[in-house]
Order: structure tokens, then C-alpha cells, then sequence
């Protein structure tokens, strides 16, 4: 017996940023799950901006997603039906093939998770008990290391990586963190929910004045997820041996964007930049869950949410998130 269920294929490779003309909704059929094998019903999707990356033909650090395919991302679904004896019908999964409603898996795969929805909401092992908590929790701890009384800086700090980054930084000491975002309404956020020290609206331009004007002796430490004119400001108020964690650079995801011209800087202060994929990093899952999990519990850590609702609008979820429209960890909720 064959299961109908509708998956997001690619239908062409942008040049430059991508639209709606570059996705479609095609129905399929999934066979019955053979041994080893679960049929899952996909209950919430992670949309992330690494996605567009795979977009493109060519080298790189992950395969890119077939014209005339499906797309691949992380999603959290109920077992439906199993053939695999150590994953039960109703339990609940994390998984690598979502922006789909079904998804035909193998149990064995180690992308392939059970997780307890009593220890946090399914959806967060999409965000903060995901890749992207884990990001934030790696940039901070291992690759740009935070040591008590640093000043800490962090862009993109309303998103999903830096909300969590610099509540991390302070958790692991930092005195001063710093974060920019778009707008003052999300700027104000930073501040108030997030526990930022300071924001910066980058909106408002002048960059490198806010940052100075927040950080008047430098920086210690820089948490990038933008690129382009943040890693600029950022190396011109590096101190010397300061540490930056190169996670993301949303900024030139579409269109390429000029690199920072002072680099003379960060090597006459011998600072450190980093690149970083979370993908190393997945020996700290365990400690992170741990840590994270208790700090959701207690309210130590906080997060946010945008979520869509229905397959049908992860497309322009997906492209919105380069426009800056989420707060926190963007999702798609799929209907029950």
C-alpha cells in the first residue's frame, strides 16, 4: 500500500536571489516501509539559510539539491508505521528529509533521532536543541572561545544562532555582550528578551560608530553570521588575540558582497578567524541538549518563534528569511 503525500521540488537554479518561480509542490507516492524502515508524518520544518547554498551547482561542503528533485532539511514527525522494531509506531523523530508531509526513512541512519517531546516542545529540536542551538553553543564554547570578561559581539543576534550565542557568552562569563539586528523593534528585543547588553540597529548605518559607541575598548570576541560590513566592524574593534567564529554570511548568500579590506588589522592584533560547520561539532550534542535543556527549564535561556503555517508557504518562508522577517528560529507547522 503506497501512502500520497506532497514534497517542495527544485524546478530551476537561481542567479542571484532566489523566488517562488524556483520552487514547486509535486505529489508522490511512498511505498510501504520495508524492513528496517518507518514511514513518518512530518509535523514541523526548519527553513534555514544554509539551504540556499545547496541551491547552486557545484563543490561544496554538502551536496546540492537536484533540479527537478526533492529538497532536504530537518524536520520533527510522528512514526506512523515501522519495520523497525527499536522505533515504535507513535514515537516521535528527528530527521534530514523534511520539506515533505511524509518522509520513507531508515531507522539506522544517524540522522535519524527519537526524541522526548516531555523534555522540550518537538519543534524545538529544530532550533535551540538543534543544529542551529548547537551552532550557537559550539561558536561560543570551542571555535571563538568566551573566557569571564569578555566583551562579546554577535550578529544577527535575533535569529535563531545569535539569540542563543549570547546568552551562552554570558552563561560561560562574558562582562559585555553586544548584538546587532535589523530595525528597533528587534533591536529593543535584544535587550529585553535575550538579555543583550546593548543593540545595535545596523538599519540606522554607521556600523563601526555603534559598535564603538557600545564597545568604547573593543572586543573580545565576534560571533559572525552576516559578513560583508559586520566582519569589517567587527576587525576594527578586534583586540589584541581576540577570537571570531565565522558561522554564517547571510549577507552574501545571494549576491556576493565585498569582503572586509582591513584583514591587516585582525593579523597585526593577532586575532583569530575561524570558520566553522556544525557538522564537527556534533560530539557536543549530548553536553548541549543537557545543558540547554535545563537552562529552557529554568528559564536561564530564552527563545523565540516565527512560524508558518502549511507546506504550501514554506517556500516563501524559506526566501523571507533573508529579508530578515523572523525572530528566533523560523518553522513551518504542518496540519495533524
Amino acid at each position: 500500500m503506497t501512502t500520497k503525500t506532497r514534497e517542495i521540488h527544485l524546478t530551476a537554479r537561481p542567479a542571484g536571489a532566489p523566488g517562488l518561480e524556483h520552487f514547486t509542490i509535486t505529489e508522490v507516492d511512498l511505498p510501504t516501509p520495508g524492513p528496517g524502515q518507518l514511514l513518518v508524518r512530518n509535523t514541523w520544518l526548519s527553513v534555514d539559510p544554509y539551504m540556499r547554498g545547496r541551491m547552486n551547482a557545484g563543490e561544496s561542503y554538502i551536496e546540492a539539491f537536484p533540479v527537478g528533485g526533492p529538497l532536504q532539511g530537518h524536520a520533527v514527525g510522528e512514526v506512523l508505521a515501522s519495520e523497525a522494531p527499536e522505533i515504535p509506531v507513535g514515537a516521535t523523530v528527528v530527521h534530514f528529509d523534511g520539506l515533505r508531509e511524509h518522509a520513507l526513512l531508515d531507522a539506522a541512519s544517524p540522522m535519524v533521532t527519537v526524541i522526548d517531546p516531555a523534555l522540550a516542545p518537538p519543534q524545538a529540536y529544530l532550533g535551540v536543541l538543534g543544529t542551529t542551538g548547537l551552532s550557537a553553543y559550539a561558536a561560543v564554547k570551542e571555535v571563538a572561545p568566551v573566557m569571564p570578561g569578555d566583551v562579546v559581539f554577535v550578529s544577527a543576534a535575533a535569529r535563531a544562532v545569535g539569540s542563543v550565542a549570547g546568552q551562552v557568552a554570558r552563561e560561560l562569563g562574558a562582562a559585555r555582550v553586544i548584538g546587532s539586528a535589523g530595525g528597533p523593534v528587534k533591536a529593543a528585543k535584544l535587550v529585553r528578551d535575550f538579555g543583550y547588553d546593548a543593540a545595535l540597529d545596523y538599519r540606522a548605518g554607521d556600523l563601526p560608530g555603534q559598535l564603538a559607541k557600545a564597545a568604547p575598548e573593543g572586543i573580545d570576541v565576534y560571533i559572525d553570521n552576516v559578513g560583508g560590513d559586520h566582519l569589517q566592524a567587527a576587525i576594527g574593534a578586534i583586540r589584541p588575540h581576540g577570537r571570531i567564529a565565522m558561522v554564517g554570511m547571510i549577507s552574501g548568500y545571494n549576491t556576493p558582497v565585498p569582503g572586509p579590506d582591513n584583514l591587516f588589522l585582525a593579523a597585526s592584533r593577532e586575532a583569530t578567524l575561524r570558520g566553522m560547520l556544525v557538522t564537527t561539532y556534533f560530539h557536543l550534542f549530548p553536553d548541549w541538549i543537557a545543558q540547554a535543556s535545563g537552562w529552557l527549564a529554568d528559564g536561564t535561556l530564552r527563545i523565540a518563534e516565527t512560524v508558518v503555517e502549511g507546506l504550501e508557504n514554506t517556500a516563501a518562508a524559506f526566501l523571507s528569511v533573508f529579508e530578515g522577517a523572523n525572530t528566533g528560529k523560523m518553522l513551518v507547522r504542518l496540519p495533524g
